[in-house]
This record gives structure tokens, sequence and C-alpha cells, in this order.
């Protein structure tokens, strides 16, 4: 398995910088009069975290991220919260200027402005990871630029069925284009694609990471279910019962990290069976993690809002 060095906080942390790059091409190249907000993506329709920019003139920024005054109670910012947001250089709330937190900057500071909104963001409103954000404008803009239509399509393909039609990619960097078309197929946009190469796909309370070994031979689904697993003995245990049971994803133990994956043959690349790969990860790892979890005495990647 061409995965022993993945590093999940590595990853998120890469994510962040691309996200934050991207955000500061966007809001320089923003002209007078135009707006963007930046919000969260939310499982109901209550006031979650946002941070809005105008340009009112050209060369002119103006942020206003959300306070208590308009946020739902679910995301009410505590008095550290609060705090930090003064230490991080916004304008309280007042009568006079706005309800939310303000910052005003030069369009040459839009590189600051960033890393100011992912600060924000990550530390103060808890988003965990950027593909948990969204944009009311401009979203393809703050995306990775989506691979193009390979050439293997064809006109007589059923609509909506699945594509068994195979391809043989001829390196690496063809495959990693063709499971790019795919997940941008499947998911509306394609995912984040970090330094490293791996596709980033939010699932619940997990992610599934999507990787492209050197050799081209296969590409690997997986996902981290479980951190910080106490005793490494019991939980072979567990996972060697639930290997067992399983008939076609396999956990493993990777330090303190519980994974799950599988592979898709690429050798040739067949579209309908990356998607079932796909679609059989995703959904085994976000429905075992919280038990999973439990058991081992470990946590989630990532925690699920209350009911």
């Amino acid at each position: 398995m061409d995965i022993d060095d993945f590093d999940i906080d590595r990853s998120t942390q890469q994510a962040w910088d691309a996200f934050g790059g991207r955000l500061s091409e966007v809001l320089s190249m923003m002209d007078g009069g135009a707006e963007l907000t930046l919000g969260m993506l939310a499982p109901d329709d209550d006031a979650s975290p946002f941070i809005e920019y105008d340009c009112p003139a050209l060369g002119r920024l103006v942020a206003q991220a959300a306070s208590n005054a308009v946020l739902a109670d679910d995301y009410q910012l505590a008095a550290p919260q609060l705090a930090q947001m003064e230490e991080l250089g916004w304008a309280s709330p007042s009568a006079d200027a706005s309800e939310n937190f303000t910052s005003s900057w030069s369009q040459d500071q839009t590189d600051e402005l960033a890393v100011l909104s992912v600060t924000t963001m990550r530390d103060v409103y808890g988003v965990l990871h950027p593909v948990f954000l969204t944009a009311d404008q401009l979203e393809d803009v703050l995306q990775p630029p989506g691979p193009s239509e390979p050439p293997y399509r064809s006109s007589a393909q059923p609509a909506g069925g699945p594509d068994t039609h195979a391809v043989m990619p001829v390196d690496a960097a063809e495959l990693d284009r063709l499971v790019g078309v795919e997940l941008a197929r499947i998911y509306g946009s394609l995912p984040f694609h970090d330094s490293e190469g791996d596709y980033a796909i939010r699932v619940g309370s997990t992610m599934v990471f999507v990787r492209i070994p050197s050799d081209a031979r296969e590409v690997i689904a997986f996902s981290a279910v479980v951190h910080d697993v106490s005793g490494r003995s019991r939980a072979a245990e567990v996972l060697n019962d639930l290997n067992s049971e399983s008939r076609w994803v396999r956990f493993w133990l990777l330090r303190d990290k519980v994974f799950v994956s599988m592979s898709a043959l690429a050798q040739p690349f067949v579209p309908a069976h990356f998607q079932q790969v796909i679609h059989e990860v995703a959904s085994v790892a976000d429905s075992i993690d919280d038990h999973l979890a439990a058991t081992l005495q470990g946590r989630t990647t990532f925690s699920t809002p209350e009911e």
C-alpha cells in the first residue's frame, strides 16, 4: 500500500495554504463594487459563520466576519473566541459601524487578508478543512482548476449509465487526469488536490483521500477513520475481525490511526470500477467511524454536530 507516509494534519495544512493562495488571487482581482461571501457548508438553514468581502472602490477591500448578532445558537462565539477576533485585528461590532467584525485593507495586501481569513475560519469558527467552505460567487475560481474532458468519451455512452469504457493510461499523470475527471463528475466539482497529489473529499465526519501511485497500476481510496487509538493490540484484534467479515475494503493500523482502504486496478482504468471504489470507501468510513472510535477509545477525524 503506497500510503505509509500519509499525514492527515500535513495534508490539511497544505489544503489551507493552497486555499489561502487562491483566495488572495481572487481578492486581488475584484473590481470596484464587487462582493464575495465565503461561508461554511452547514447541515441546515441556520446562520453559520461567514466572511463577506466588499470592494467599494478599486484598490480598497472591506471584510466583515460574522458576529454573535447574526450567528445561530450552535455557532455562537464564546468569550475566548471573541477575544481572539480582537487579537487577530478585527474591529469589534458597534452600532455606529457594523453588527459584524470588520477589517479594512488595501488591495495590495490580499495575501495578509487571506491569512487573516484562513485563521479566522479555521481557528475561531472551527472550520476543519477548506472543503467545508463555499462561496456565493467565483466558487470555481476558489477551487483548483479542473481537468479537461478525456478523449475516450463516446457519444454512444448511455446517459446516466455506468461508464465501462476502459482506457490504458500511459503514466501516472494521465491516470491522475482521468481520476480528476471522474471525481468532478461524481461530486460536481474537482475536490482539493494537494501538493503530494492526493485528492481530498469530505464525507460526513470523515474524509476520503484518493492517491495515484507512481507506477499508475492502481488508484487507492482511503480514509483515516479513527485517530489516537488506545491499545494497538486490542485494535489489531478488532481490525482482524473486521477484515474477516469485509468483502472489499481492508482495515489496517498505521501508528495510532485506523485506515480503511480499497483499490481500483488502473491498467486499464474503468470509470465504473473507480466509482464503485469511491462509493464503498466513503459509505464504510462514514458509517463505522463513530462506533470504531468508541470501541478503540480514539476519535473520529471530525466531530459531527449534535442533533
